[in-house]
């Protein structure tokens, strides 16, 4: 027992080595690309690790960039809130009528294929400018995944466990409750994962249309006051934001496997 725990805690001690050798890599190539490759361009040169993780600590010390990600969360959760809400019931009725989803497919196809963005001009007549266009952009952008998503997880369920829970007498919202959402808990699970990174993306250029607060703005901001410092900066925020995310929504600790 003893030497499997010890198998098991080197085992952990490489995995969490590995992965921060490979960040230290990746740092080390960053300053390489802006202090040596590109030293003397004017832009990326000053776009180097040292100085953007300067700026970092900088932005996170004001109230500005703290408005800036609250901001940028609101109006994720709300987009995605609404995906979810519009998602799962269409992914369960394309998932349970074979015919229902095949009457649907070209246009499903056609709007999940279309980018969110390209939706920006019509939604910002529509919507006018601040949160609504921003979050209407970003339930575009997450509903498809979370209809793909609940769909097929409606497909994989086990026909058995529904027709045993009808012989005992479960009325319809009894077998949904039981036996269906218990099934779909994971695919459901990975779907908002994967409409979560989907929706991340879409948010930070979204908020580069008629608003004036938000990381996408505070990257146009920084932009247009020749901060390339603190563009750097907000990069790097914006990339430790979704990547803390993500844990958090797939429920797995920095230092694990996936």
């Amino acid at each position: 027992m003893s030497a499997l725990i010890i198998r098991r805690g080197n085992g952990t001690a490489a995995r969490i080595a590995a992965r921060a050798g490979t960040v230290l890599l990746v740092v080390a190539l960053w300053w390489l690309t802006t202090r040596v490759v590109f030293a003397g361009n004017a832009i990326l040169s000053r776009m180097g690790p040292a100085s953007a993780f300067a700026a970092l600590a900088e932005q996170l010390g004001g109230h500005t960039t703290l408005s800036a990600i609250t901001a940028s969360l609101r109006r994720l959760l709300l987009g995605l809130l609404l995906a979810t809400v519009a998602g799962v019931p269409l992914g369960l009725l394309f998932g349970s009528r074979a015919l229902a989803e095949y009457a649907t497919a070209p246009v499903v196809q056609f709007l999940r294929m279309t980018s969110p963005l390209a939706w920006a001009p019509l939604v910002i007549v529509l919507l006018g400018s601040g949160d609504a266009p921003v979050v209407a952009l970003v339930a575009l952008a997450a509903v498809w995944p979370i209809v793909l998503g609940v769909s097929a997880g409606t497909r994989a369920l086990d026909p058995g466990a529904v027709l045993v829970a009808r012989s005992l007498g479960a009325t319809r919202w009894e077998v949904v409750r039981s036996v269906v959402i218990p099934a779909l808990a994971g695919p459901l699970r990975t779907a908002l994962r994967v409409a979560l990174g989907v929706a991340w993306v879409v948010l930070v250029p979204a908020e580069m249309f008629g608003v004036s607060q938000g990381l996408g703005y505070a990257v146009l901001n920084a932009r247009d006051n020749l901060d390339y410092e603190g563009l750097a900066a907000t990069m790097l925020l914006i990339g430790a934001i979704g990547f803390l995310l993500d844990r958090i929504l797939s429920g797995n600790r920095t230092g694990s496997s996936s």
